[in-house]
């Protein structure tokens, strides 16, 4: 019962941090290598609104995630737009502007463990003789209710239908009217919250460093890879997957397994099966 109710929390906090990757990937066909640093800068700003503006924790929490997906946004109108169609390029300016922003946080002194988001409910509660604290509960509740509140918004939404549409048939839904780069500039400001939002509700389990954006981005990738790019349930399966590797890994093997585990599954995804679990991309046999 341990194993289970913890490896759901770390599924689900996998499928928060890959979320905000694979909808920007899914609409754009463009791997934003600065997740990451979008998520510690979320949680960095959050800490600097609370602790040092003495703003409340709820505004602390929204300004943080409007102004990284205005910056998402703006990454993507100038620079990404301008290697656009150089899939090389794309991931060498989106890494380059990522490290800049989260060595920028080291080098102005933003290290240790002072800097910690409060949890949004303290206490733990016992579950089938298991304690658990309540923000890990409310980690689960938030990535169920964002996955589904993703769901209806890209079926029932005239801005996620377009996202959808262009990331289905990006010449067909040209010819409908549809501005990739518009849809482009939406859907990376959304993958830019959906990582705020992540950052927000993960990070008052831990303090706040600019390790854990790389560990994030690691993650990222990880889940999308073996789930498979461009595919929702993909990211689900593989996020899950994933998540209860670690756990057992952990239990029966040692903590310092976890990374690991997640480097064996991307090279075992990429040696058996190169487009992921639930993969919409082409076989590596289709491409040679």
């Amino acid at each position: 019962m341990n194993i289970f109710i913890f490896g759901l929390v770390n599924s689900v906090i996998l499928a928060l941090i890959a979320s905000g990757f694979a909808l920007v990937y899914g609409v754009s066909r463009l791997a934003n290598f600065a997740h990451g640093a979008l998520y510690i800068l979320v949680g960095f700003a959050t800490w600097l609104f609370l602790n040092r503006l003495g703003i409340n924790y709820i505004g602390s929490i929204f300004l943080s995630i409007v102004i990284v997906s205005i910056i998402g946004g703006a990454i993507y109108r100038f620079f990404l737009i301008r290697v656009k169609g150089m899939p090389a390029s794309e991931i060498i300016a989106s890494l380059s502007i990522g490290i800049a922003i989260m060595e920028l946080f080291r080098w102005r002194g933003f290290i240790g463990e002072a800097y910690m988001l409060p949890p949004f409910v303290t206490g733990s509660v016992s579950i089938a003789g298991v304690m658990i604290d309540w923000q890990r509960l409310i980690i689960i509740g938030i990535g169920l209710a964002m996955m589904l509140s993703l769901w209806l918004f890209t079926h029932h939404t005239k801005v996620g239908l377009s996202l959808r549409a262009i990331a289905q048939d990006k010449r067909a839904s040209m010819m409908s009217g549809i501005d990739p780069d518009r849809t482009a500039v939406i859907g990376l400001a959304m993958g830019s919250a959906l990582a705020g939002v992540a950052a927000v509700v993960i990070l008052p389990l831990g303090s706040i460093t600019v390790e854990t954006g790389y560990m994030v981005l690691t993650d990222a990738i990880a889940v999308c890879i073996i789930g498979g790019l461009g595919s929702w349930m993909g990211v689900l399966a593989g996020a899950f997957l994933l998540g209860f590797s670690q756990i057992l890994a952990t239990a029966f093997i040692g903590p310092h397994w976890q990374m690991v585990v997640v480097l064996l599954f991307i090279i075992l995804t990429l040696i058996l099966k190169p487009s992921g679990l639930l993969g919409r991309q082409k076989e590596l046999e289709e491409r040679v």
